[in-house]
């Protein structure tokens, strides 16, 4: 008799992740990628910068 897997023992209420999901999904539904939630926050940094940087100048 074979002895039992490591990961599924004892875990019967544990859902396995289907065997065509790629480990780079994200789950989100505009940002499917991480390269695209890195560029996103990278993004938001940038307008901030320009958003505080424009302010100063008008109110000094």
């Amino acid at each position: 008799m074979k002895p039992p897997d490591d990961k599924t023992a004892g875990s019967s209420s544990a859902t396995p992740e289907p065997a065509d999901s790629d480990p780079r999904d994200t789950g989100l539904p505009l940002l499917r990628t991480w390269r695209g939630i890195y560029l996103f926050v990278f993004g938001c940094f940038v307008l901030w910068v320009v958003l505080l940087t424009m302010l100063t100048m008008i109110f000094p």
